[in-house]
């Protein structure tokens, strides 16, 4: 959209919405939704992935003040609790708890009934192509787009094996290129930064200390993770079975049984460790070329080491991290001067330089997205 196009008011403008996937960083995405509605913008179509597929469709079915209520209690002992570890080769946790919560926000609702457009995106390991969700159960549609390979079982329907999106498209422009909308607005909560960017960093002051207090007050409640980390290890030893054990140490020399033990679930630990953390770095590849591809009017970027993708605990801070973003995007698209804070707030609107470097890179890539006739995408069937 060209800016001499923009009003002043946004009043009756309509935004097309992309949230992309990233764990607990999604929850910057409900304060990112507050700021467009206390602006006036009425959102008509969202395209959303893993935690961005969970916000935006709670949000699509008017449960999103109440969700947001539900996590901003949450602490490190009740995250704990939604955890539910299993011993399927498949994946390391389930999440029928988590679900069962949001089933009880959204019941049955069936996403074609929906007053906005919504999009949700898993990844068929069958056919090894995105999956749309456009119509059928909202609830079903979620499950599959959160199920991180590894690590959250898959959702098996029919032949098809399916997970989350961000294993292909971590940031879904494309379903809203179609939708009639004045803007279009992706929040990439998987972004590289220069250096490692601390929540903290990205906060106003006042805000800051408030989430160190309770970063602090966390820590000297001596919360303990062992008997649960034990768990998933015993998960991810089925997960991880023939990765190749051997029991003599570098040196050739023969380890005790307990050396050996305490090794193995070292490893063990490790490799969940190394899928979560090359997810992670890949979903922030994947995103920059999707961006690149199609770059939406605005974009904000939640750079990922603001936080661990599974720190769900952390909502309070990550939603008015979203927010922060959110005002200092649209003050500038709007044409607005906003002081903002200094040199924290890291809002990526990408340059015509950065652009053209970006188109360069990815002259090979498949345009065919739209379609999905050639990158293999296919609509999940209602």
């Amino acid at each position: 959209m060209n800016q001499q196009q923009q009003v002043s008011s946004p009043r009756d403008k309509t935004v097309a919405l992309v949230l992309g996937s990233g764990g607990a960083r999604g929850y910057a995405h409900i304060g990112v939704i507050e700021e467009l509605e206390a602006r006036g913008y009425r959102v008509v179509a969202i395209s959303g992935c893993s935690m961005g597929a969970l916000v935006g469709g709670v949000y699509a079915a008017g449960q999103l003040a109440a969700y947001r209520d539900w996590v901003c209690k949450l602490d490190y002992f009740d995250v704990l609790r939604l955890v539910d570890v299993t011993w399927s080769p498949m994946g390391a946790m389930r999440a029928n708890k988590v679900m069962g919560k949001l089933e009880s926000l959204i019941d049955d609702t069936r996403i074609e009934d929906l007053d906005i457009a919504v999009t949700t995106v898993a990844t068929d390991l069958t056919r090894q192509r995105e999956v749309w969700f456009q119509s059928g159960s909202l609830i079903e549609a979620i499950r599959a787009s959160i199920a991180v390979p590894g690590v959250i079982t898959p959702v098996h329907r029919g032949d098809q094996v399916l997970v989350d999106g961000g294993l292909l498209n971590p940031l879904p422009i494309i379903p809203t290129v179609s939708a009639q909308a004045d803007f279009v607005m992706a929040v990439n909560v998987t972004a590289h930064s220069p250096r490692p960017v601390s929540l903290e960093e990205l906060l106003p002051p006042d805000e800051a200390a408030e989430e160190q207090a309770r970063e602090e007050a966390r820590d000297a409640g001596g919360v303990d993770f062992a008997s649960w980390i034990d768990g998933v290890r015993g998960a991810a030893r089925r997960l991880f079975d023939g990765f190749g054990n051997g029991n003599e140490s570098a040196n050739g020399v023969k380890k005790s049984r307990v050396e050996e033990a305490l090794e193995r679930d070292r490893r063990e630990w490790g490799r969940l460790d190394m899928v979560l953390a090359s997810f992670d770095i890949t979903q922030a590849a994947l995103a920059k070329y999707k961006v690149a591809g199609y770059p939406p009017d605005v974009l904000i970027e939640v750079p990922k080491t603001v936080c661990g993708a599974y720190e769900f605990h952390r909502a309070e801070a990550l939603i008015s991290l979203g927010r922060h973003l959110a005002v200092d995007a649209l003050d500038r698209f709007e044409g607005l001067t906003h002081p903002g804070w200094g040199d924290q707030a890291i809002v990526v609107e990408p340059t015509d330089e950065e652009m053209d470097e970006e188109m360069d890179e990815g002259t090979g890539e498949e345009t065919g997205e739209e379609t999905g006739e050639d990158t293999g995408e296919e609509k999940a069937p209602s």
